[in-house]
């Protein structure tokens, strides 16, 4: 059986809807593999789920992390509990040890639904954290994984690629039901450029496939990275005035919330699955990631 056959997407089910955010599992030799864990709030649903494809989330003994985000790595303390390593970039890393400031700067942005959202997210023992660098080749049971450093949604961004598939986090952006690509926009790490270059770096691996937490499989990856990068450029184009003006985010938000709809509506993306998209992918989050880039980008510091 080749790698890409044994991989099953598991839905989490999150805020009650599906098809907003996946992990991935993958058994090996050396036990099962799991590519994202999901935030607190659905590890319960994340293990029922393990169990309904045939296996036992105690025997996930590696969980790779493309970033330290809630939705993709807020329950990977639940798995680092029963002794499985987990794999994330050095710059993430140690907000998964001692993940007080990552906490306390999320609470900044989701204030009182912070609990209701994400749930708990408690400290990773150092022996259990594996730092996963550019170009790495993670050996794990029979299968070689390797990582691909990816940043521009996040710094501390990894994506890793077995065979002729890349599990892409939210370098690839956001996809709902095979719709529109949209890209993730939170502050505090938005950087165009080297969301570009990731994009190219993920096109020069020629892949058959990408996986995306958010949400599933493309199979049309040209396709896909190029309507990604002409929708980074409309929404930091959409922003670029209202920075240029001084306009408040707060004025800006029912705008842009609109904005990203609306272009969802004119592709013909369901009422249903624009809620989705917005579990996925809130788009007033992207606001402050987006002025936050203008502003460094207008300070000369990219």
């Amino acid at each position: 059986m080749k790698p890409k056959d044994r991989i099953h997407v598991l839905d989490l089910n999150f805020l009650g809807g599906s098809f907003s955010i996946a992990t991935f599992l993958i058994p090996s030799t050396d036990g099962l593999i799991l590519i994202e864990t999901g935030p607190e709030t659905t590890f319960e649903r994340l293990k029922n789920a393990i169990s309904e494809v045939g296996y036992n989330s105690k025997d996930v003994r590696h969980v790779l992390l493309t970033h330290i985000h809630f939705d993709h790595a807020g329950a990977a303390w639940k798995f680092a509990k029963n002794g499985a390593s987990i794999y994330v970039h050095p710059i993430g890393l140690p907000h998964l040890q001692n993940p007080e400031k990552l906490w306390n700067s999320a609470k900044m942005i989701y204030k009182e639904d912070m609990e209701r959202l994400w749930g708990e997210m408690k400290p990773i023992a150092a022996e259990f954290l594996k730092p996963a660098n550019d170009g790495d080749l993670l050996k794990i049971g029979e299968l070689n994984w390797k990582v691909h450093y990816t940043p521009g949604h996040a710094i501390h961004h990894n994506a890793y690629q077995l065979g002729d598939v890349i599990f892409t986090g939210d370098v690839a952006g956001v996809s709902i039901q095979g719709g529109p690509v949209v890209p993730p926009c939170p502050p505090p790490d938005i950087h165009i450029p080297d969301w570009k270059a990731s994009i190219q770096k993920l096109r020069s691996l020629k892949p058959k496939m990408l996986y995306l937490t958010h949400y599933g499989a493309v199979h049309q990856v040209n396709k896909h990275l190029d309507s990604l990068e002409i929708m980074l450029d409309e929404w930091a184009d959409w922003m670029k005035p209202f920075f240029d003006a001084g306009v408040p985010a707060e004025e800006i938000t029912p705008k842009f919330m609109d904005y990203t709809k609306n272009q969802l509506r004119v592709q013909g993306v369901s009422e249903a699955d624009i809620e989705r998209y917005e579990r996925a992918n809130p788009s007033w989050m992207s606001v402050s990631g987006l002025l936050r880039y203008w502003k460094l980008k207008a300070q000369g510091r990219i």
